[in-house]
């Protein structure tokens, strides 16, 4: 009979409940984190203790020996103090002024400009442009993309045909930016002759004179304003328009910042059948948002936030990166946006550079000390088998805005950061109710989170975008205040926040 002892080595013995509760990897992660982000307590509390205690038994003898001391040295102990407080004057005094944000506005249009899928679609029949087979691409683009039955065209698009022209395109403008620049000043109180700097930015639409000066001749802005109109830098351009705000606001004392970001859909839709150039018509919708900074110190008690970073990084030396996002003439000789297959890849390099330099700015010394050694360990001791550490960013934020640029743009920046469908919420829903709006899509993201009554004072909220060149930009905003959704009437979420989140159905992508 063959021997059925079952070795020694081979029993697995169960380990205690309270062993196996301390050894979860989460529990573990979290008390690393705390351990390495509280380390400086743990190092100055017993040296601290230690002193009170040394002085606590002093006698009296030696604290009067101490007196005399200092009195024997009075002009040096005076020197060294006000030499301390030069230098803390000084360091004060470099400091970068603080930027606040007062307020925004996101623009609502009519509800008679709605686009549902099945007009989208009748809409591209009635050119009588598309072939069948284009047609039936941009349906299950529709189908896919993400995007509601709630989102919205410009009226040229209503016309039949549509009346696509150089005057239809400054009406959309005039609608859009108007709507949200009004609705910004009733909101901050600011007067028009208060703004010191304007920045506009809309990456299609350019035309003479400028859409910034467009809005100078409607509101009479002041003849000394600082305008600027930032075209062709893609859906990362209202985080661009932020931080040259900011650069200005570090030179301009006690100034008013007016940035508005659009993108134009009137004069960029594409009549054609090359199908990388269909993608844009299938998610790119009406949309901008208005956004008032200051440096103005006595409006940081009524101000929403303060920007803490911008970083921004460009790709554009790769021609990869370069020509994932092209705006060119098809064969046909049809002007329009096209959408490389690299995009996503192109993306997540993008995204590498960004975080690369974010991160030592945001993250925890926990966080840093990870990938730092995971770096080294796979470059130095060339240990590739270690795969590259991702750092956890929720650790450094409550709140996140990605650009809504699409479905497969927010399945693949959720992935490579690692956050959950929580985190996402804000950017998909955005997605679903407006669709694409280019460089205003993340206030309205940030709307959204104010909206559910989120947003708490201390909060801290990433906004990253990009856009085509290829860029990759970040701003990171701290909540000065906790916002009530209840006196957000302005709010574009308002009257409808009741109904999301919405389930948008996953579903593979199109090629």
């Amino acid at each position: 009979m063959a021997d059925t002892t079952t070795p020694a080595s081979s029993y697995s013995y169960p380990l205690p409940s309270f062993v196996r509760f301390l050894i979860n990897p989460k529990r573990l992660k979290l008390g690393y984190h705390y351990l390495i982000s509280h380390a400086l307590h743990f190092t100055l509390l017993p040296l601290l203790a230690a002193s009170a205690a040394r002085l606590a038994g002093l006698t009296s003898a030696e604290l009067l020996q101490i007196r005399d001391g200092l009195r024997l040295h009075l002009v040096p102990v005076v020197a060294c103090s006000f030499a301390a407080a030069f230098l803390a004057a000084v360091y004060l005094m470099k400091q970068p002024r603080p930027v606040y944000l007062l307020d925004f506005a996101c623009f609502k249009p009519a509800a008679a400009l709605k686009c549902s899928r099945e007009f989208f679609v009748e809409h591209s029949m009635s050119t009588g442009i598309f072939t069948d087979d284009n047609l039936a691409f941009q349906k299950r683009i529709l189908e896919r993309s993400g995007l509601g039955q709630s989102t919205y065209f410009p009226e040229a698009m209503y016309k039949r045909p549509p009346k696509l022209c150089m005057a239809e395109a400054r009406e959309e403008a005039e609608m859009v930016m108007f709507g949200a620049v009004d609705e910004l000043l009733e909101k901050t109180g600011v007067k028009p002759k208060d703004i010191d700097i304007l920045i506009v930015n809309c990456s299609l639409f350019n035309p003479t004179p400028s859409l910034s000066a467009m809005i100078i001749n409607h509101y009479k802005l002041r003849g000394n304003i600082q305008s600027f109109n930032l075209g062709g830098m893609g859906c990362s351009a209202g985080l661009i328009s932020i931080d040259l705000a900011k650069q200005l606001l570090q030179v301009h004392r006690n100034a008013n910042a007016l940035v508005v970001s659009t993108e134009n859909i009137t004069l960029n839709w594409y009549f054609g059948n090359d199908r990388s150039m269909l993608v844009p018509n299938c998610l790119f919708r009406v949309g901008c948002a208005a956004v008032m900074l200051t440096n103005r110190r006595s409006a940081r008690r009524r101000a929403k936030y303060q920007l803490i970073h911008t970083v921004r990084t460009h790709n554009g030396a790769d021609n990869r990166s370069y020509g994932c996002v092209f705006q060119k003439e098809d064969s046909e000789g049809k002007v329009g946006v096209s959408l490389s297959k690299d995009l996503m890849s192109v993306a997540g390099e993008a995204l590498k550079t960004n975080i690369t330099t974010l991160g030592p700015l945001v993250l925890p010394l926990s966080e840093q000390l990870l990938f730092f050694l995971t770096l080294v360990s796979r470059r130095a001791f060339r240990w590739r088998r270690i795969q590259p550490y991702i750092p956890d960013f929720k650790l450094a934020f409550e709140h996140f805005c990605v650009h809504a640029g699409g479905r497969a743009v927010l399945d693949e920046l959720e992935k490579r950061l690692g956050l959950a469908e929580g985190h996402m919420e804000a950017s998909r829903m955005t997605l679903y109710r407006f669709g694409n709006t280019s460089s205003s899509s993340l206030w309205y993201e940030l709307a959204y989170t104010e909206a559910k009554g989120r947003m708490k004072k201390g909060d801290r909220t990433w906004q990253i975008a990009f856009g085509s060149g290829f860029k990759c930009n970040s701003a990171v905003w701290h909540a000065l205040r906790t916002i009530d959704p209840k006196q957000e009437e302005k709010n574009p979420w308002t009257d409808e926040i009741h109904a999301f989140p919405v389930q948008v159905p996953r579903v593979e992508t199109i090629h």
